[in-house]
């Protein structure tokens, strides 16, 4: 009886020690060219906060992709320094759709969420986003809706650009959220890796994918105010990113269709040409 009594007390804390491996927070950070932006210090105050506020094991995946400067050597430096921190090197595939895919299909936690290499969404932020989630399958933070704060402000033809582009995407998907593009969005791991495989790899669309998913799946999203500090460095071409916008998520309401055969015609023909 007492061998019985100490053998499953062992296997009981063995079991406890193995889910105590298991991370309760995944966060996913793509990141392409960011030695500039100080992804090492972006990094290491995501580790310093949620070492000292996050009481739980949590783990930090940082997809590098198609980088020509140090950004995976800095990534790979910090790695090697903390367990919580794990690189994978995409080479020079693909773009941020792709980083996060497979950042969320390597991701083990209980929630899993992404962010911003450059550091606009403070650890603090995304921390709050975990707070508030409680019930939802998915909260996001937003810089359009009241008690938001963005510093410094964005040009007007940039906040202009994002109130056409998301009445686009509310016209075309009904989806009823005012900043699908915020880089800080959470969820629970569970109803995120149901959505996955029906995930494609879209540049500008990926966040209007990943969210369509959640409302066919009738999953709950909330959306509550962020923190946002704007990137004064931000190469972003405003033009070309507008078009390159418009067509990305005029491409996936096709795909989502009954006329889905243009898509899959254009990609053909497409392939056969660069062929």
């Amino acid at each position: 009886m007492e061998f019985f009594v100490t053998k499953t007390f062992i296997v009981y804390s063995l079991l406890a020690f193995l889910m105590s491996l298991v991370p309760e927070l995944s966060i996913v950070i793509p990141a392409r060219n960011e030695e500039k932006r100080h992804i090492d210090h972006v990094l290491l105050s995501y580790i310093s906060y949620f070492s000292t506020f996050f009481l739980k094991p949590f783990e930090i995946l940082v997809v590098v992709n198609a980088s020509s400067d140090r950004t995976l050597e800095l990534v790979q430096n910090i790695s090697r320094k903390y367990h919580s921190v794990h690189c994978l090197d995409l080479g020079h595939r693909g773009g941020k759709g792709l980083a996060l895919l497979e950042g969320f299909q390597k991701a083990r936690g209980k929630f899993i969420g992404f962010v911003d290499a450059d550091g606009s969404t403070s650890a603090e932020s995304f921390y709050k986003l975990y707070q508030k989630i409680e019930d939802h399958d998915g909260i996001i933070g937003s810089r359009w809706v009241k008690g938001a704060s963005v510093s410094p402000r964005q040009p007007f033809l940039r906040r202009f650009s994002s109130r056409v582009f998301n009445l686009l995407v509310r016209l075309l998907f009904h989806i009823h959220i005012r900043d699908t593009q915020c880089g800080a969005k959470l969820f629970k791991g569970s109803s995120l890796k149901k959505v996955l495989p029906s995930l494609g790899i879209t540049q500008w669309a990926f966040d209007i994918d990943l969210l369509y998913q959640f409302k066919r799946q009738k999953f709950s999203i909330l959306e509550v105010a962020t923190v946002w500090c704007d990137d004064p460095h931000s190469s972003l071409n405003i033009s070309r990113a507008a078009k390159e916008m418009f067509l990305s998520v005029v491409r996936l309401r096709l795909l989502y269709s009954p006329f889905c055969f243009i898509v899959h015609w254009y990609d053909w023909i497409h392939n056969r040409v660069v062929l």
